[in-house]
């Protein structure tokens, strides 16, 4: 009999997303009627089409893979050179920050990506996370062995928790003690707020000094509407000696169901062995890929790259407009419910404050009875995440109206 990778038993109960999922199907199958007006704004996932430019690059190269003389077979596991030149012009040299072509790997996912950066990264590394926190990057290191096992409270030895409460805008301050690797995301998931450039670059600052790795995730950067936030971490000086990006076409462009994303991983960025010396992430994580991923499907990157055509750059803001429209209808009918609101402003995503700190699974159990409308409970995102709930602004105009107005006429 085969043994079994015992870090999988130290995690807390189901993911959130499926124990969402049983809810909601217990939910569907005792209330059939309400069940037939069941609006889903929970998990963050997109509902309209992919932009036209998008889809006619897809049928387009879905056609060469018909033709022997235009087919592709096995691609280049980095990506391909199209896609990533595509990416380096358009989200980093046209503003102003250097990151080159072959410094970006082409991925099926930035959840992936967050994920498997673990393979080239040691065990002995101690880990800071934001609470709350988007799940997978305290579930992979639980399942890579690098914590202990939970307490009562649900959080586990071996991990630095940095709070993210309404005092500091829920962005934390530096910890006091050295970590080794730092997760953060910004704009944030689930809270929608963002990092200014003063706080990014004090991350930065203490990343050089205690020789630590940022693995910063800026899937929602196109959502940003202030001029003053910062779209990547290297837009702050330094920030290529400490840190790795994570980057997603799901919810921009739409790609959840069709899966592209690509990681910026400097050239200069080292870690180092036991034995202090210094070696090159991006060669470790180039030869990483090649061993275990054969790249990104080809009418895939191409579909990607045609978000950085001139239709398809307006295709996109046009999502992006209306993904954002609905955050402010679904801000401002929360607002006048009387509940404490948080994000929504820069960000797809509106974090509530629970009303008479109220248990955040009884909310979403009850806006789930009472106005058939799924919501994501904030204990699901970490013991800081308990007396929030999240809204999602992914859905149909129409959708978002209704749960406006049927979230508004609850007695909160």
């Amino acid at each position: 009999m085969a043994f079994i990778n015992e870090h999988y038993l130290k995690l807390q109960a189901g993911y959130l997303f499926p124990e969402i999922s049983r809810r909601v199907k217990e939910f569907t199958e005792s209330n059939p009627v309400a069940a037939a007006r069941l609006i889903r704004c929970g998990i963050g996932d997109v509902t309209e089409p992919l932009p036209p430019a998008c889809t006619e690059a897809l049928h387009a190269a879905v056609d060469e893979m018909a033709d022997r003389e235009t087919f592709k077979g096995y691609g280049p596991e980095h990506g391909y050179d199209f896609l990533r030149e595509a990416i380096s012009e358009n989200d980093f040299q046209s503003r102003g920050v250097n990151v080159t072509a072959d410094e970006i790997f082409v991925s099926d996912g930035a959840k992936c990506d967050t994920a498997n950066i673990l393979d080239i990264l040691g065990h002995q590394n101690r880990i800071a996370i934001t609470d709350p926190v988007y799940p997978v990057y305290l579930d992979t290191n639980v399942m890579a062995g690098h914590t202990d096992t939970a307490d009562d409270a649900g959080q586990y030895g071996g991990i630095i928790y940095l709070p993210c409460t309404a005092e500091n805008n829920f962005v934390p301050a530096t910890p006091d003690e050295k970590a080794d690797i730092i997760y953060l995301c910004y704009p944030n998931n689930p809270t929608g707020a963002t990092a200014t450039r003063e706080q990014l670059a004090g991350w930065v600052a203490y990343a050089k000094e205690n020789n630590t790795l940022i693995l910063f995730d800026a899937a929602y950067e196109a959502f940003i509407q202030d001029a003053e936030v910062p779209h990547s971490i290297y837009e702050i000086a330094g920030a290529r000696e400490c840190a790795i990006e994570f980057r997603s076409f799901s919810k921009n462009a739409g790609f959840t169901g069709t899966r592209c994303a690509f990681t910026v991983i400097p050239k200069e960025l080292t870690g180092t062995d036991t034995e202090g010396n210094a070696h090159s992430l991006h060669s470790l994580w180039s030869r990483r890929t090649a061993t275990k991923f054969n790249g990104a499907s080809y009418p895939i990157q191409k579909a990607a790259a045609a978000v950085y055509s001139d239709a398809g750059k307006t295709q996109v803001q046009e999502l992006v407009t209306h993904y954002m429209g609905n955050a402010k209808i679904l801000r401002e009918a929360t607002i006048a419910a009387g509940l404490e609101v948080f994000g929504g402003t820069n960000a797809p995503y509106i974090w509530l404050k629970t009303p008479n700190a109220a248990p955040s699974w009884n909310i979403f159990d009850r806006v789930l009875n009472e106005a058939a409308v799924v919501i994501t409970p904030g204990a699901g995102f970490g013991n800081a995440g308990e007396g929030y709930f999240r809204i999602s602004a992914f859905n149909s105009r129409a959708n978002a109206e209704e749960v406006a107005e049927r979230i508004g006429a609850m007695a909160w």
